[in-house]
């Protein structure tokens, strides 16, 4: 039995319904796939996508073509190459000399010495440039081939004559840059080799007086000496032949430490110096990872020019931009700091080296002249002197072949340069390309559409299907009612759908919703039976019309009870008048209860309005007279059907709700969300409201997810002989004939609604 409320005021739950619920982010086992979330949300796709487009084509109407012209050049050592492992064991050739001659290229030096060329000129490109060295430097980009020894040198520019013009003035200021460097490297070592040639030439002469004076000294040498068949001054010769090498390979060693002294500051003078020594054969340990950092630094210089295009210098993305430069740049000159130790520890190495093995060969050298000097006679002495003779003489003409090679040709050991193609002016433009920017914004488009559409699908509260309403109220759907709207139908017309239209969805959707009423509880357990919503507008007064007149139609007794003060609907629909007869009339004493009743034109039915408006509706019902009111008439009815306002946003529906013995809470398809159905129930459990269930209203035709309403469709014949279904008059209390405006306000229902 329903709870009984006294005269006084309504408990605290029923006043205050307002209480925040957590939202519900999901249900457990209710999850639709993406491809049906996408198509519910298929027009914020699309719309993005053609924003997207739309975008692309006024990016590309208004954007400055862009023309890209490229030189080819081509670097070869001339030297021996140099061969390493991989860390697979393979071996592959070292190439980390093109990653140097591309920093060389973009250095300050050819860029300014390419921009002071007579040949430049002004500039539109650069015009308006506080640095134009800088600038210069953003917009050169230089690439190393993967597969060959070709460097890539480009320039994009408004104006393809000057980008042409720009990119060859920088290949030749690169050129004379390196052939000037290589000339000065050649005069430094030509110095010193011919520093050393001088104190050779000094002793040779000594070598060969002494040589000459002992020959005067000792007539019998006169008659010839017997070298080639003495072991000793030939094992002689061979030391002495080696040791040569080893002082040349000290000069050169020392050559090379004092130059690295020199420019130990300079990396990418030291670089190259390190490059010719290679080229030399001498292998000194290298790594590629101030190469790699070098094209990291490029990377991300080309990314930060990319987004100036699109942000502003003090954007967030290009501060992280230029902090991630920043850094790269320092870790660059830590490579270079400790590639300039290394490079001078290598040289002294092989500088002290060079003297250890001199030395050693000096001290064993010594040792054979010990033995020589054991022997008796003189032509051992003369084998000594004959001996220091030839060493002195085959150094200095080893010292006089290096100067004369390197005075011919200062590019001994250096890099072969070749410009495989020059630079022309591009005759279509390489940016914006049409297709690429296209194709950017179809897939920005899509993802964006895509995430926008997910976006809104999680931020939509809304209940989507039966299943969902049924796990997360825990309670059964009774029925999904159609969609009822349709052009020039007015609440009447909707509201005794059942009558109007018979063998419409709707009035099939109705009785299915009867037939749950009939057996979801017995008769007498639910003789009154409260129908609400969580919100306004939700269809619920319709829904008790339409079931009344269902109900009435299976031979019950039924009375329609509008206890919505608030916003009464049932007088409209069954266009009564509500001034003259009501509930608030005999809740006030005015008029008895029984001769508020109104009769319908249909049989079984009756409505009782709210009557005229009163000011205190929730004190009007939490009253013993109400409460007596319900249980007369569900002593009089077989069903008593109450229309009341919405749970939530008063607390009259929770009093009816613990007057009835049943309550049907009705849901508007699309509109309905998951926290005010929630709070919804709540209220209604806070009162022990028994809530026999849910019903749906206004589900859309498409909306497959609430169910199907019938697949087949029926026509009647009402009287007219022919098969086509007769019009059916609204049921207008106390007009026993066709009127004109009722005539205008008849519907008729097709196949479809």
């Amino acid at each position: 039995m329903s709870r009984k409320l006294t005269n006084g005021t309504a408990p605290a739950s029923l006043l205050d319904t307002s209480q925040d619920l957590p939202p519900v982010e999901g249900i457990e086992g209710l999850s639709e796939s993406l491809f049906e979330i996408l198509w519910r949300r298929r027009r914020t796709v699309l719309l993005t996508v053609v924003v997207a487009l739309v975008a692309g084509l006024i990016y590309l109407q208004r954007a400055t073509p862009l023309y890209t012209s490229t030189s080819r050049i081509y670097v070869e050592q001339t030297g021996p190459q140099v061969w390493e492992r991989d860390v697979t064991g393979e071996v592959k050739r070292w190439s980390n000399y093109l990653y140097t001659q591309a920093e060389l290229i973009r250095r300050t030096e050819t860029l300014s010495t390419a921009l002071h060329s007579p040949a430049m000129g002004p500039l539109q490109s650069l015009a308006g440039v506080s640095n134009p060295i800088a600038a210069l430097r953003k917009r050169l980009e230089v690439e190393i081939g993967r597969k060959d020894e070709i460097i890539n040198i480009s320039f994009t520019g408004a104006y393809p004559d000057e980008a042409a013009h720009i990119v060859n003035t920088v290949v030749d200021a690169y050129l004379s840059s390196h052939s000037e460097s290589r000339r000065h490297t050649a005069a430094e070592t030509v110095t010193l080799l011919e520093q050393e040639k001088t104190k050779w030439d000094e002793q040779l002469r000594q070598k060969r007086q002494k040589m000459i004076q002992f020959r005067q000294g000792n007539e019998f040498l006169a008659f010839g000496t017997d070298q080639d068949n003495n072991t000793i001054a030939r094992s002689l010769e061979r030391y002495q032949s080696a040791l040569d090498q080893a002082r040349l390979a000290r000069i050169e060693a020392k050559s090379f430490y004092e130059a690295t002294q020199t420019i130990a500051n300079d990396p990418s003078g030291l670089r190259q110096l390190v490059e010719a020594q290679r080229a030399k054969g001498i292998y000194l340990a290298a790594t590629s990872e101030a190469a790699s950092l070098r094209a990291e630094l490029n990377r991300l210089d080309r990314k930060r020019n990319d987004c100036l295009q699109l942000l502003k210098p003090d954007a967030p993305a290009i501060a992280a931009l230029e902090a991630e430069m920043e850094r790269v740049k320092q870790q660059i000159s830590a490579l270079d700091r400790e590639f300039a130790a290394s490079t001078l520890a290598v040289a002294q190495e092989q500088y002290l080296a060079a003297q250890q093995r001199e030395k050693e060969l000096q001290e064993y050298l010594q040792e054979q002249y010990d033995k020589v000097i054991a022997l008796d006679g003189q032509l051992a002495q003369y084998a000594l002197l004959h001996s220091d003779y030839e060493q002195a003489r085959n150094f200095c003409e080893i010292l006089n072949e290096k100067i004369r090679r390197l005075n011919v040709d200062p590019q001994v050991g250096a890099l072969n340069i070749e410009i495989v193609e020059a630079a022309e002016p591009s005759l279509e433009p390489s940016h914006p390309q049409k297709a690429r920017t296209m194709g950017l914004a179809l897939c920005l488009g899509l993802f964006g559409g895509v995430g926008l559409g997910l976006v809104r699908e999680w931020r939509d509260k809304r209940l989507r299907s039966v299943e969902e309403i049924s796990v997360l109220l825990g309670l059964p759907v009774l029925g999904a009612i159609p969609d009822m709207t349709a052009p020039n139908q007015t609440i009447a017309v909707r509201g005794q759908k059942v009558y109007v239209s018979p063998d419409s969805r709707a009035a099939e959707a109705f009785r299915s919703v009867r037939t749950a009423l009939f057996f979801g509880a017995p008769k007498k357990e639910a003789r009154t039976i409260l129908f609400t919503s969580p919100m306004p507008d939700e269809g619920k007064s319709t829904v008790v019309s339409n079931l009344g007149i269902a109900i009435a139609q299976a031979g019950q007794r039924v009375l329609v009870l509008d206890a919505d003060f608030r916003r009464p609907m049932q007088d409209r629909i069954f266009k009564v008048d509500r001034q003259t007869k009501g509930l608030s009339l005999v809740l006030a004493g005015e008029m008895r209860l029984e001769d508020s009743v109104i009769k319908t034109g249909l049989e079984n039915l009756y409505v009782l309005t709210a009557g005229p408006d009163v000011s205190n509706p929730a004190e009007m019902i939490n009253s013993q007279n109400f409460d007596q009111i319900i249980k007369q008439l569900a002593r009089d009815y077989d069903r008593v059907i109450v229309d009341s306002p919405p749970v939530t946003a008063f607390a009259d529906a929770q009093i009816l709700a613990a007057l009835c013995h049943m309550t049907v809470l009705v849901l508007r398809a699309e509109v309905s969300t998951r926290k005010i159905s929630l709070q919804a129930c709540d209220g209604l459990n806070g009162v022990d409201a028994r809530i026999m269930g849910v019903i749906v209203n206004d589900v859309p035709n498409k909306a497959s997810q609430y169910g199907y309403f019938g697949g087949y469709s029926y026509s009647s014949d009402h009287g007219n002989g022919n098969g086509h279904r007769t019009k059916r008059k609204i049921v207008e209390l106390n007009t026993p004939r066709w009127t004109n405006r009722t005539m205008k306000q008849t519907a008729y229902e097709g196949e479809d609604q």
